[in-house]
Parts: C-alpha cells; structure tokens; sequence
C-alpha cells in the first residue's frame, strides 16, 4: 500500500510523520482492498492551535475519507483512523451483501 504524507503549510516532525504511516498501516487489518492513503495535517486555526488531520483511503471502487481536529495531530491522526474502521467494517458489509446478491441471482438461474 502507498501512504503518502503531506504536511500544509509547515514542516512535520519525524515522529508524528512515523505514527501517521503505522496507523493507516494498521487500517489493513480491516480490509484488504486498500490501494493507497494519503495523509494530510493542517492548522485549522493558528491563533488557537487547532490542528487537523486527514485521511484518504482509495480501496476498490471508493474513497473513504476522515476528519480528525483536536490539539495535538497525534490525537487527531488517532481520531481519524477510528473513524476508518468504522467506515470499512461498513464497507466491507455492504461489499459482501453485494457479492451474495450476484450469487443468489445466479443460483436462481441455474
């Protein structure tokens, strides 16, 4: 899987960079079909400190996307990959409700 790491309008630490790509690394646990990610950070707000981070999964015929704001991009990088799971184990149902149409309607035919 490709991670790419983008970091808006600043230069990211190494550690924080590491602890974005184990986590998307982590997401392939839950699916498969993962064929890349993309990690963005961003200040939301400067004055205030509120940092963002998001995350873009391409899997098979979707992109799933994730939001995360809080004060420290470790948390938000953690916010958004709890999102993910939720959003492919949604995936993954839908997908497979799909894949047992196909075989009933197939069965019937036969």
């Amino acid at each position: 899987m490709n991670v790419k790491f983008t970091a808006r309008r600043f230069h990211a630490h190494p550690d924080i960079k590491e602890h974005a790509v184990e986590t998307v690394k982590k997401l392939d646990r839950f699916c498969d079909g993962i064929l890349s990610a993309e990690v963005i950070l961003s200040y939301e707000r400067v004055t205030k400190s509120v940092k963002m981070a998001e995350i873009n999964l391409r899997v098979h015929g979707a992109v799933l996307t994730a939001r995360g704001k809080s004060e420290d991009f470790i948390k938000s990088i953690d916010a958004s990959g709890e999102k993910l799971q939720m959003q492919l184990a949604k995936y993954k149902t839908k997908r497979r409700s799909k894949d047992k149409e196909k075989v009933r309607e197939i069965k019937e035919k036969e």
